[in-house]
């Protein structure tokens, strides 16, 4: 299994960017698609994007197409997740999730057990 861990959140100005990073230890991380989740306070968790295990395939929320690019970097066990164009709307805690079992495909109505606790991102208008 492995853990992940994020990090790139914090405060930005709506229409900035940022980007997230999912760093990954304890296992093959090639062989785990991975997917980006945020949770809003007081709202359920919500799917972002999910990124194939190669990376060469991608899929994104509607909310976030063309706004938000998923990528992953298999030399850093690392998967990106850029942010542009921030609404205020987007502010939410970010998590990413792993597993080696199911298709990035099958994102979101499968999610692995493996999560990363998850960084801050506040966009003010």
């Amino acid at each position: 299994q492995v853990q992940l861990v994020e990090s790139g959140g914090g405060l930005v100005q709506a229409g900035g960017s940022l980007r997230l990073s999912c760093l990954a230890s304890g296992g093959t991380f090639s062989q785990y698609r991975v997917g980006w989740f945020r949770q809003a306070p007081g709202k359920e968790r919500e799917f972002v994007a999910a990124i194939s295990r190669p990376g060469a395939n991608t899929i994104y929320a509607d909310y976030v197409k063309g706004r938000f690019t998923i990528s992953r970097d298999h030399a850093k066990n690392t998967v990106y997740l850029q942010m542009s164009s921030l609404k205020p709307e987007d502010t939410a805690v970010y998590y990413c999730n792993a597993d080696h079992v199911w298709s990035y495909a099958d994102y979101p109505t499968r999610t692995g057990s493996n999560w990363g606790q998850g960084t801050q991102v506040t966009v003010s208008s």
